[in-house]
């Protein structure tokens, strides 16, 4: 809105020239989302109780979750509206990035709304059938790699070494399962990671802010060239976006801080990892988000090498998996798992 109608009017009164800077509009949408989560969660909040919409928790957790029995979830359902309002409103759609990333955001959470709906409805922890979600995933991942595939061309269909200035793997036409195979991937580390109050949703802000960084860089000609980043003019518009984002986390982590009043929930989990996978993706930094996320990959490790060890082995090599409840068990407070992982976090961006 700020972009298309107002901007134009920068012809007659030179004032509103200032909506077409992006990090301006970037600044406004930071604070309209995270407003708008601030004044609205909390009626939110209350009307998920009223429904008894709550997080049904898992019978194999630590012990000490049995207290959350009861809170809210689907948070990220709020955040999302928070975001894709700020944007309607600072964003420019005629740029396609805008568009695939506003997809990836509505299509992974639909996928997580309902996940969170069944779960509540059968009052189980088991919602969408495995096979079925990450079919779904996996779907919706090959539209949006194949989308970012074509915008871009094949010249681009490579991926960048982080710091090497010219090291480049070339994948042609397999950049497309590589980015489904990333999208994907992200989206459930976030989702394994989404266990403790604001775990998630905190260690996202630095991820978020370090893309939304090389959103702008990557975009300006200037920058890119003396970083020996890739130029996309495209990628710019991005840091509305991101900003949006992180406005959305912070209004989120006001309410899921421990003791956590609501719940992300895998509307918010799958869609918000799905997003970080697209946008590594869109601004050729797609290796550099195992860096950037350094935690969420240490948490879908701990998965995979649990499971790996338990059925060759039949032994575990943690206490428990994901690797926030092995510390759980180890004797360390929720509150210090978080604050450890989210220094973790920070030290990785």
């Amino acid at each position: 809105m700020l972009y298309h109608f107002l901007y134009p009017l920068a012809k007659s009164l030179g004032f509103f020239n200032v909506f077409g800077y992006i990090t301006v509009r970037s600044v406004i949408a930071f604070v309209l989302s995270f407003v708008i989560c601030v004044i609205f969660f909390p009626f939110f909040i209350k009307k998920l109780t009223n429904f008894k919409l709550n997080q049904i928790i898992r019978e194999e957790g630590p012990e000490s979750h049995r207290i959350k029995v009861g809170t809210p979830t689907m948070g990220g359902f709020l955040v999302i509206i928070g975001m894709v309002a700020s944007l309607l409103i600072c964003g420019n759609f005629k740029n396609l990035y805008i568009l695939i990333i506003l997809f990836a955001t509505i299509s992974f959470a639909i996928i997580g709304f309902i996940d969170d709906f069944l779960k509540i409805s059968k009052k189980s922890s088991d919602g969408l059938h495995a096979k079925f979600k990450l079919f779904s995933q996996i779907f919706l991942a090959a539209a949006i790699s194949t989308a970012i595939y074509f915008i871009m061309g094949d010249k681009f269909s490579y991926v960048t070494v982080p710091f090497f200035k010219n090291l480049k793997i070339y994948l042609s036409f397999f950049y497309i399962p590589f980015g489904v195979f990333w999208i994907v991937g992200f989206s459930n580390a976030v989702n394994l990671t989404d266990g403790l109050d604001g775990l998630a949703g905190g260690l996202l802000v630095p991820v978020v802010l370090t893309l939304g960084l090389f959103c702008y860089v990557t975009g300006h000609k200037e920058f890119a060239q003396y970083l020996y980043l890739d130029y996309l003019p495209l990628s710019a518009e991005l840091l509305v976006y991101c900003f949006a984002f992180v406005g959305g986390l912070c209004g989120f982590l006001w309410f899921n801080s421990h003791p956590a009043q609501i719940f992300m929930g895998d509307t918010g989990s799958l869609s918000f990892g799905g997003i970080i996978g697209a946008t590594a993706l869109m601004i050729k930094q797609e290796l550099l988000l195992i860096i950037l996320g350094g935690v969420f990959v240490a948490e879908t490790l701990s998965v995979i090498i649990q499971v790996f060890s338990y059925k060759t082995r039949k032994k575990r090599v943690f206490l428990m998996a994901p690797l926030h409840h092995h510390f759980e068990l180890k004797g360390w407070k929720e509150s210090k798992v978080i604050a450890r992982f989210w220094i973790l976090g920070g030290i990785f961006a």
